[in-house]
This record gives C-alpha cells, structure tokens and sequence, in this order.
C-alpha cells in the first residue's frame, strides 16, 4: 500500500508564524504592564539603579514637607558647595520621613526618584547643565500633620511603642511615630551604637510598620465578626463570666480574675471579658475564621510603598487545637499584628466597612509650586458589610461608655475604640493597645497605639487617645 504524504498547505504555515509572534508580543506587552505597575517603583529606587547616581550629579535633591507647609526633609549648601541633608525635625518624623545617609530608609527611599527629578522649565534645566550647576529636585507634600506628629510623639513619652493616626475616610497617614527613635542628622556619627547587637531598643526598625505584636484584645473586633457571621442569633447571646474558663487544663482569666457577671455581646465587648470570648472561640468554624482574617489582610503585604511586615493568623481547622482557638480569640495564640494594620482595620470600621489603601504622599511639586503629579484616596477592599461594621462601632462606643475605655467618656469629642492588653513574654508587664476613632458619629482620624511592657491598654494607651483626640478637635 502506498502512503501519499499530504502537503502542507503555506497559507496555513504563514498564520501560525503569525499566531505566533502575536502570542509573544502579547507576552511582552503583559509583563511590560507588569513592570510598569507592580516593579517599576522598586528598580528605580534600587540602589543598584545607575540612573540614580547620574541624576544626583545634576539635580538638587528635592525637599519634603508636612500637609501643614512645614519643612520636614531638604538639601543645604554649604560656602564651598558641599551638601548636606538636614531634618529641622530631628527624631520625632525619623522612621516616617526616613534618612538620607547609611541607606536611604522611609519616604527618602520610596520617594528617592521624585526628588532626584527635576520638572522646572527644560530650557532652565539646560542652562544649568551647561554652566554646571545642579537644576533643583522636585518636592515630596506629605499627608502628614506637624501638630497631630508632635502630639503623638510627646504622648508617648520615653516609653517603646508607636502610634499611627489615619483619616477612614481616604486612607491618608496622618501621623506616624516610632519610638525609642534617633537623629537623622546625627545617624553618621552614632552609627556604629545604632546598629550594635547589644542595642535591644531597635532605634532603626519602624515599629509602626514593622513591629509585630500579639494584639491582645483590640483582636477580639475581629473575632466579634466572625461570632457575629456564624450565629444568626447573636443579639440574644448570654454568657455569665466568673473571672475564669478552664478546658483541659488550660485556664484563661478576665483582668485580675475580675467576675463581669452576666453579659451579651455588647457587654462582652465593652468590659473586655476574656472567658467569654474564649468561650466563643472555642466553638467558631477556624477555617472561616482564617478567610475572614486574609479579607482583613492578614498574612499579606500591605499596600504601602515603605518596608512593613505582613501580619501573621495561623488557625486552621485540623492543624490548630482548641486551646489555640480560645487563646486566639482574646488576641493571644500565634496572632501578631503591625501598628499600621490595626489603624487599618479601625479605619475600616469606622468607614462603614470600606478599606482605604493607605497612602502618605499627597502630591509632588517642581521647585516653582507647580503640580506635577497628585495622588487621591483608592478603595483597596470592602471586607465587611455597612450593617456590621455599624454594629461593630456601636459595640466600640459602649467599650467608652460603658467600659475599659472610659477616660474618653468626658471628651468634647465622641470617640469609639477598644483597647487592649497583649501578653508576651513571662514575667513582663503586657503590652498596652488602642484602636479606635472620632468622632463617633462622623469619624474623621483613626489611631492606633500601642506602647510595649507598660500593662493595661486602659492605663497606658487611653491617655495617649486621649490627647489625641483633644488636640485633633482644638485644630478644628
């Protein structure tokens, strides 16, 4: 039998070369997509990127300043043309506005690009290239706010922590302090002391983006939510609290074995009682809770453009016991969480349940004023109905009202919150946590505080919320 090949038809052959060079050149436009939303940011601010030593030798790094007008970064020449990075400022906007020399750190590196780029009239730019002379850097307008900064950083005190101030409705940053803090504009001479392993304070980490805490019972918000979604009746839910639960050995206590009695949900909330949200935890669907959790993004990077770490949920059905459920209820367990995270989630409650993407940078500007690019508020997720973040506020008003928030009672301002008192390590005092907002009825800032190894969210954090608040409402 013979076998009669079939010939190829040309045609055909001409259109698969042509499918295939579609194919990559759709490939190539993907990822040039790609790089230029999600990479281009971080290879031009790398410090590999040669572009950036190029335009140093002929731009004037730009300045960077407060919402307020005030300047919180700029470059100073000296009589021999020597330049100088100064912070008038000196430690209290360190982390935030970051430093300039032994690596660049906070806005000086996310911003290192802007302010390295001059957008004054070209023909000016060629005249100073020509007689040699740096032409002037752009300028970095921060959301940031001098008083709101001096006041969360004088409240608090010489105690480790870190305290961010947010505005729900847009997501901008308002205030972020780290502490215990140091001098950028000294960071050269007392470098070696910085950075030496006997150095347990950690003056260079940001704790308000990269300090990971258990959160103690600011966390049972989250877990209320999840109570809330599992029990269709939980307006009727009753527990009577005597101070103390016990399973298999485990005993979980309320503050100083306190007996709350009889309480709902509310109540629950307001007086911060551990046995009954352990109580609660016990019985909730882990996985759900877990999904509930990533929706609030936990165990993901946040949407900023400075370093951070992601925030940690661990429990899952199978692999958790229930003795990690009911820790994990009251905030303890493996949770931990950033500053920055719990000002988001506060936030979010406060926005009637629309997360902001929280944003620091306002607009850039050429050195004559001119705009030349503006940032607006973006809705990052919606993990949470209007219905339930409006209860979930109601509950943190009664925590003001009616329990461990109740410094905040008197204030002109009507604020909602809920604090929080995290174990972690044996023998040291806890750390103090408060999350909340104001004003209650219409929120404009949101906070988050935490102060580390002091006690109680009440007696440490509170006050600090406390000034807060008050200076926000004298400003306005």
């Amino acid at each position: 039998m013979k076998i009669v090949k079939k010939e190829s038809d040309p045609k055909q052959s001409i259109f698969n070369i042509i499918y295939i060079f579609m194919g990559l050149f759709v490939l190539v436009m993907g990822y040039f997509a790609y790089f230029l939303i999600v990479r281009s940011n971080e290879v031009i601010n790398s410090t590999y990127n040669k572009r950036q030593e190029v335009l140093s030798k002929r731009i004037l790094r730009g300045s960077i300043l407060s919402a307020d007008g005030e300047i919180l970064a700029k470059t100073v020449l000296d009589k021999d043309g020597n330049e100088t990075r100064e912070y008038p400022f000196d430690d209290i906007f360190a982390h935030v506005v970051g430093r300039y020399d032994k690596g660049k750190t906070g806005i000086e590196e996310s911003e290192n690009i802007r302010l390295l780029t001059s957008n004054v009239n070209s023909l000016d730019v060629m005249y100073s290239d020509l007689i040699g002379e740096k032409s002037p850097g752009d300028n970095v307008i921060t959301t940031l706010n001098t008083k709101l900064q001096q006041v969360a950083y004088d409240a608090l005190g010489n105690n480790r922590g870190a305290v961010v101030i947010m505005e729900p409705s847009t997501g901008k940053i308002l205030a972020m302090v780290s502490k215990p803090s140091y001098n950028p504009n000294k960071v050269k001479d007392n470098w070696d002391k910085l950075v030496e392993d006997k150095n347990s304070e950690s003056p260079l980490m940001n704790r308000a983006t990269q300090g990971l805490y258990p959160p103690g019972s600011t966390f049972k918000v989250l877990t209320s939510l999840e109570y809330i979604r599992e029990n269709p009746l939980y307006l009727k839910y009753k527990y009577d609290c005597n101070g103390r639960i016990e399973y298999e050995g485990m005993a979980i206590h309320c503050y100083n074995n306190k007996s709350h009695g009889k309480l709902d949900l509310p109540l629950s909330f307001a007086k911060s009682c551990n046995t009954s949200y352990a109580s609660m935890g016990k019985d909730l669907d882990k996985d759900k809770f877990f999904s509930l959790c990533e929706d609030f993004l936990f165990n993901k990077n946040l949407p900023i453009t400075m370093a951070s770490n992601p925030s940690s949920f661990t429990l899952r059905q199978g692999q958790s016991s229930v003795k990690e459920a009911m820790q994990t209820a009251i905030g303890q367990g493996n949770t931990l969480i950033t500053p920055l995270h719990n000002a988001m989630i506060a936030s979010t409650i406060a926005n009637g349940g629309v997360m902001m993407k929280p944003y620091i940078i306002d607009h850039i500007e050429n050195a004559d004023g001119g705009v030349v690019k503006k940032y607006t508020p973006r809705i990052h997720t919606k993990p949470i109905t209007p219905g339930e973040a409006k209860y979930i506020a109601e509950m943190m008003r009664k925590v003001v009202t009616d329990g461990t928030g109740s410094k905040l009672k008197g204030l002109d301002i009507k604020a909602a919150g809920k604090t929080g008192s995290a174990d972690h390590a044996e023998g040291k005092a806890a750390h103090a946590w408060f999350i909340g907002f104001a004003p209650y009825d219409d929120p404009e800032i949101a906070v988050s505080i935490i102060v580390e190894s002091v006690g109680t969210g009440s007696d440490y954090a509170v006050p600090i919320a406390k000034k807060i608040f008050q200076a926000y409402d004298k400003m306005n």
